[in-house]
């Protein structure tokens, strides 16, 4: 495995080429530019925002602006996680077709470069983040070193799915209809819209879901500055680490038979 992961380093120029290809090619002749990396994130929040008020009526509460700075917060991580898996999942059978079949050189460069590229959209967000949340009044403060941590866990995660769906699309044609049925559903399984507070004690167990304690740990030490649970965050690490290893393993056991299946 060692011996791969060398591999992997030295084509490491070759995944920056592949990121900035697919970045020109998703902003390539588009009116809006670089505002289609907030728009799904704002169609979140204000998806988000809707099912806020019509639980604050019916619990007799009223929306706070924390409530508001939290959806904006666990918006981002979503749209990078559905946009990775979406973007990975295409990333052999579609998009580089003629790449696999004919070129050598170690093939998770695709979906990882698929990530890659979907960062780039989480970071030109951040910077709409950063003012909104400005203009929210929230303050710096020591919880936020919990962010890169929190950051590389679901860049594991997302990079281990990613290599899961591509291979996985490439020997059956439906996978890819499957993850777009978890990725429209699995909000409503995922403390985007809502806090694992708001569940109740039940709402626990929404937290077994990877991404949950991420989006969780986000939403605390950003829009509520206060600590993240840690017994969750290392749950979410150890997840992320599994996810990884494995979407890696599986990924390099299958790809010698790529080019037959393509």
């Amino acid at each position: 495995m060692c011996e791969r992961l060398k591999e992997l380093y030295k084509y490491r120029e070759l995944l920056y080429m592949i990121a900035y290809r697919d970045i020109r090619v998703r902003y390539k002749q588009s009116i809006m530019g670089f505002l289609w990396a907030i728009l799904m994130p704002i169609l979140i929040v204000m998806s988000g925002i809707v099912v806020r008020i019509a639980y604050a009526r019916a619990a007799h509460t009223s929306l706070e602006p924390a409530d508001i700075a939290s959806l904006a917060v666990k918006s981002l991580p979503w749209a990078f996680f559905v946009s990775s898996t979406r973007f990975g999942c295409n990333s052999l059978a579609m998009s580089n077709r003629e790449l696999v079949t004919k070129v050598y050189f170690p093939k998770e460069i695709f979906p990882l470069g698929a990530v890659a590229a979907s960062f780039f959209d989480l970071a030109v967000a951040t910077i709409a983040l950063v003012v909104f949340l400005a203009v929210e009044q929230i303050k710096l403060n020591l919880n936020l070193l919990w962010v890169p941590v929190l950051l590389l866990t679901l860049i594991a995660i997302s990079c281990g799915v990613s290599m899961l769906v591509a291979a996985g699309s490439l020997f059956f044609r439906d996978v890819k209809y499957i993850v777009e049925v978890f990725l429209t559903f699995g909000i409503f399984f995922t403390p985007v819209f809502y806090s694992i507070q708001m569940v109740g004690s039940r709402g626990k167990w929404l937290l077994l879901n990877p991404l949950a304690p991420v989006l969780e740990g986000l939403s605390l030490c950003i829009a509520r500055q206060t600590t993240p649970d840690l017994i969750w965050v290392g749950y979410s690490m150890a997840c992320a680490i599994a996810v990884l290893t494995a979407g890696y393993l599986l990924f390099k056991h299958l790809e010698p038979a790529f080019a037959e299946s393509i």
